[in-house]
């Protein structure tokens, strides 16, 4: 949206127009979405639904929802993820508030979630812990379609666990879950009860990959989130240390990781000789993705 000298017909800045040219200029700077990026945050800035744009195609924007739009494409542009201009993400057909103190919600992720519903569903009244709970996504998701589920989310960042409180109190879910501050285990006083299901999409970037990564990851999103350790497996190891310690018998382990990552995590979690067999699951898009095992009843 750059000044012109255009005549007055066409430097009407329409939605339409605006849209057109934000599209155009985010494919510039290396957008793989421009066009939702576009509608997201013209979205926002006119504070309406993304189809609401469309039903409002020839409303032109005040000379205040200019600025503020030319404010969020130029830092859209600069690689700054769209979720954290606009504050929050979907996942799992629910809204969350996101900021950078937390990683942004992957629908990848929803195949841990629903892996997690579908084991636990019989249960009445299951236990739950996960491990590095970030903006709470998952154990939200968790606790509204378990809805006898009470759970404990763990997250080492206590700017995180403030992210994932509101985000709890949105949903009506804050009763259930307990948010507990510290590193993986270290965070459950001694005397806790077992868990039915431990849960976790842990860091699992090889360290030495993170300055690989698209621009608005690696420059945007919490390292904290993302550093695996050497070789991506380093959080895996610590939560199979500790795992049965936890779990009662015939507790379900259930962790996301990348696909390269399934066939190193299954090896892991057999070598502990605690749990039954390994299954691994794929996402939407056929990658393997989510890796679950059962404690051993003795």
């Amino acid at each position: 949206m750059p000044e012109t000298t255009a005549s007055p017909q066409e430097d009407r800045w329409t939605v339409r127009r605006i849209l057109e040219w934000t599209t155009s200029h985010l494919k510039k700077h290396g957008s793989d979405s421009p066009r939702l990026d576009a509608e997201i945050l013209l979205a926002h800035t006119r504070h309406c639904s993304r189809i609401a744009l469309y039903t409002n195609f020839d409303d032109e924007l005040t000379d205040a929802h200019r600025q503020t739009m030319r404010e969020l494409v130029q830092r859209r542009a600069k690689a700054e993820p769209v979720a954290y201009l606009v504050g929050h993400r979907e996942f799992f057909s629910l809204d969350f508030e996101v900021n950078r103190e937390v990683l942004i919600p992957r629908p990848d992720t929803e195949t841990l979630v629903l892996k997690v519903i579908e084991l636990l569903k019989p249960l009445s009244g299951p236990k739950l812990l996960e491990l590095g709970t970030g903006s709470g996504c998952i154990a939200i998701a968790l606790a509204k379609h378990l809805p006898t589920a009470v759970i404990t989310a763990v997250d080492i960042s206590s700017t995180a666990l403030e992210v994932a409180g509101r985000n709890a109190k949105r949903h009506g879910v804050e009763q259930r879950i307990e948010f507990l501050e510290g590193d993986l285990w270290a965070a459950l006083p001694a005397d806790h009860d077992k868990f039915d299901a431990v849960v976790s999409n842990p860091p699992y970037i090889c360290s030495d990959e993170i300055q690989t990564l698209d621009a608005d990851v690696a420059k945007h999103e919490p390292h904290l989130a993302l550093d695996g350790g050497s070789d991506g497996l380093t959080f895996y190891r610590r939560i199979l240390a500790d795992a049965t310690k936890w779990l009662k018998p015939g507790g379900l382990l259930a962790v996301e990781c990348s696909g390269e990552q399934a066939e190193p995590i299954q090896l892991l979690v057999e070598s502990t000789k605690q749990f039954g067999p390994v299954q691994v699951t794929k996402d939407a898009a056929g990658k393997l993705r989510v890796v679950t095992a059962v404690a051993n009843l003795f």
